[in-house]
């Protein structure tokens, strides 16, 4: 009797979902208030994370800014300010340390209050193939792109889920959901950082702490300087994002309650079809599409990596 009743409870969301999905494409969802919440953006102090912390600024947020590069955070500070900002904060963290950013943790608790957005964003790539990337290389990949997320969980987390309130945003790319030739490493840290943050929503949920919302996002690659002299054969179905653009989309997903955000929408069908064909069908689509060309990214010669 189990079985049966909770067979049709199934089929009967299922219907719902896809009805409620149905309605959306034309009713849009509404957006909630962050106004007064506190948002912690890693790796602010350039790129999408200092487009991101503008737009949440507009949105009377106070915001935490963390990075390695100070002079970058005090210019995205200023820029927060100057898009209607009332608190910015900002703290020099190389979330690669696990007890650096458990100490600046302790500190943004005690100077401005628990985290209730978290936007997990700071992230490196050697531009290396596998084999000619040196280890210590790899190993910070990890560190930044990985295992830095574990870290920042494990400080912010807890105050959420004391609260069942908060929302938990995963920077992550569409090298965390197929596989790129020449980004090993860096498809392996993406790959993980999305299985870690689909992962930890679901134990949420599991155990009732539905207040606390979970954004993945996975784009294509961006035009914020990680990957110069990257070419799209196919720029029409495959873009080089505009940074601006994907700031706009992630921020739009973070008010909708929106799980993962794939950038270009393209995307959507091409991991469909990357888990529904044979792999020799994936590999001729992956040529078609220009998407198992050699990558190159343009880490510069001292071997320091640019961040997002």
């Amino acid at each position: 009797m189990n079985f049966f009743v909770e067979t049709m409870q199934v089929l009967l969301l299922s219907i719902w979902y896809n009805v409620e999905s149905f309605i959306h494409l034309f009713v849009p969802i509404r957006k909630k208030n962050i106004a007064g919440e506190v948002v912690l953006i890693t790796g602010s102090g350039s790129g999408i994370g200092r487009l991101m912390a503008q737009e949440f600024a507009a949105l009377d947020t106070v915001l935490v800014l963390w990075d390695i590069n100070q002079e970058g955070m005090k210019e995205t500070a200023r820029l927060a300010k100057q898009s209607g900002a009332s608190r910015v904060h900002h703290y020099l963290c190389d979330c690669s340390d696990k007890n650096e950013v458990y100490r600046v943790a302790d500190q943004v608790k005690r100077e401005v209050g628990d985290v209730t957005i978290l936007v997990n964003n700071a992230g490196i790539v050697t531009g290396k193939k596998f084999m000619d990337a040196p280890d210590s290389l790899i190993e910070k990949t990890m560190e930044v792109n990985t295992m830095a997320h574990f870290w920042t969980y494990k400080a912010f987390l807890p105050a959420m889920i004391a609260n069942n309130h908060g929302h938990l945003v995963s920077i992550s790319s569409s090298a965390g959901l197929i596989g790129v030739n020449g980004l090993a490493d860096y498809c392996a840290s993406k790959f993980a950082a999305v299985g870690f943050a689909e992962s930890v929503g679901l134990e949420l949920l599991a155990t009732g702490k539905d207040g606390i919302k979970t954004t993945i996002v996975c784009p294509y690659f961006i035009n914020t300087g990680m990957f110069d002299g990257c070419q799209t054969k196919w720029p029409t179905l495959l873009p080089i994002l505009n940074p601006e653009y994907v700031a706009k989309k992630i921020i739009n997903a973070v008010l909708t309650d929106q799980v993962f955000l794939l950038l270009p929408k393209t995307m959507y069908l091409i991991t469909a079809l990357k888990n529904a064909v044979q792999w020799k069908l994936t590999c001729l689509l992956s040529s078609y599409l220009g998407m198992s060309a050699q990558v190159e990214s343009h880490a510069d010669t001292s071997g320091h990596r640019k961040l997002h």
